[in-house]
């Protein structure tokens, strides 16, 4: 094969020269048919190996075979079912060329956001256990918050993943940052969406907001990169090297951690979060001039035990509003129970599980209200055992009444009689 440095001459002699065949070719000792197919060429000459047979080629049909019944399995397994003797290597070279023949190409575009357009939400379960309560460590969910166009990162940690305290949590995040994103993006989270769609509290807080609430595809976590990517983030760079003693330890120190975040190089954008989020600022919603329903709430009658039941947790009531429907409103740090306007209880919330949680004043009161029913119904007694006149009616036992009239009564059943009787009845 010729060279590229004879190839270049030759063309240069024919041409600038104006030298013939024969005698470039006499020139660089070559033959004239080689001189001609240089010329005729308008590109450098390439080397190409031959191609030779692959290990593989004898083992392709049966592996075909096995991914068009199972186009995703591994290539340890088809190793195995083949009786593959060689290294996994040539193996593993001829899947990735013919495996997208069976499983097909999913590709993924580049996405971009205009300023105060969308930000995602999403659920991060830190593998790290928190101590909530005496004896007592939990798995607490992070909610995380990730702008589309600044990338600016904000988390706060919640009690539970029910829907008051998610929108509480998005409620929280959202007055921090002061501005309200035109769309939110969530995946399909129980607490949010309910076959594919969104459950009816989380569409009044998106309309008090003049915001929606937009679902990922089922099983598509690059619908919401950003924030699948913050959470990695998060678990890797957050995490290592922490310990916490309570919620409150835990959101203290993701806070310093955040700020320091924001102010990191993101290569996608080319700047720092911390600079870029006045620009997603200026272009998103302001605040509604209402606050929106957040938090759990329900309504119920107070039973005897005056007690009221919120995620687990038992919380002490006025007990003068027993038998009476009451409300609670249960935010991230507070339980208000209010029965016809009035609070009747506020608690701080216990984050711990099947715990009970009292007020002295309601324990001395239910003590107050158990004398007084004591008394009221000893007084009763009392009364029901007096004659009208005043004096006190003696109550007597039954066989004194026998032995004062002469009945004599025998405790043992008379069979004969009992069957006479029964006999007479069935006639």
């Amino acid at each position: 094969m010729i060279s590229v440095e004879d190839w270049a001459e030759i063309r240069r002699l024919h041409r600038a020269e104006g030298l013939p065949i024969k005698e470039i070719a006499r020139q660089l000792g070559l033959a004239r048919n080689t001189v001609r197919a240089a010329l005729r060429s308008d590109r450098p000459p390439v080397y190409q190996r031959p191609a030779r047979g692959s290990v593989v080629d004898p083992y392709e049909p049966a592996i075909r075979a096995l991914l068009a019944t199972w186009p995703r399995m591994p290539s340890p397994a088809i190793a195995q079912r083949i009786d593959w003797p060689y290294s996994e290597g040539p193996l593993k070279k001829r899947l990735a060329k013919i495996r997208p023949e069976y499983v097909g190409v999913d590709p993924v575009s580049r996405t971009s956001y205009r300023p105060g357009e969308l930000a995602q939400c999403d659920l991060w379960f830190p593998p790290t256990k928190i101590p909530v309560g005496p004896g007592q460590e939990r798995i607490l969910p992070v909610l995380v918050m990730a702008q589309g166009y600044s990338r600016f990162l904000s988390a706060t940690v919640l009690p539970s993943r029910q829907t008051g305290d998610l929108l509480s949590g998005m409620w929280q995040l959202i007055t921090a940052l002061g501005r309200v994103p035109k769309t939110l993006v969530w995946d399909r989270e129980a607490g949010i969406a309910i076959k594919g769609r969104v459950n009816a509290p989380v569409v009044a807080f998106a309309g008090t907001l003049a915001t929606r609430v937009q679902l990922a595809p089922p099983r598509d976590p690059e619908f919401k990169g950003i924030v699948e990517r913050a959470n990695g983030y998060l678990e890797t760079s957050f995490l290592p090297g922490r310990s916490f003693t309570s919620p409150a330890d835990f959101a203290a120190q993701l806070d310093g951690w955040l700020a320091r975040a924001n102010q990191r190089t993101v290569r996608s954008i080319g700047g720092r979060p911390v600079e870029l989020v006045d620009t997603d600022y200026a272009a998103m919603l302001t605040l509604p001039p209402v606050t929106p329903a957040v938090g759990l709430h329900h309504r119920t009658r107070l039973a005897r035990d005056h007690y009221i039941r919120v995620d687990t947790c038992d919380y002490s009531v006025d007990p003068r509003v027993i038998g009476r429907f009451v409300e609670a409103y249960t935010s991230l740090t507070t339980v208000t129970v209010v029965c016809d306007g009035e609070v009747v209880a506020r608690h701080p919330r216990c984050w711990a599980q099947r715990q009970v949680v009292n007020d002295p004043a309601h324990l001395a009161a239910a003590r107050v209200l158990r004398r007084e029913f004591a008394a009221r119904r000893d007084a009763g007694a009392r009364a029901a055992r007096q004659h009208a006149d005043g004096h006190t009616v003696v109550l007597r036992a039954l066989p004194d009444y026998d032995a004062l009239f002469g009945v004599e009564f025998d405790p043992t059943p008379d069979l004969d009689s009992t069957t006479d009787s029964a006999e007479a009845t069935q006639s």
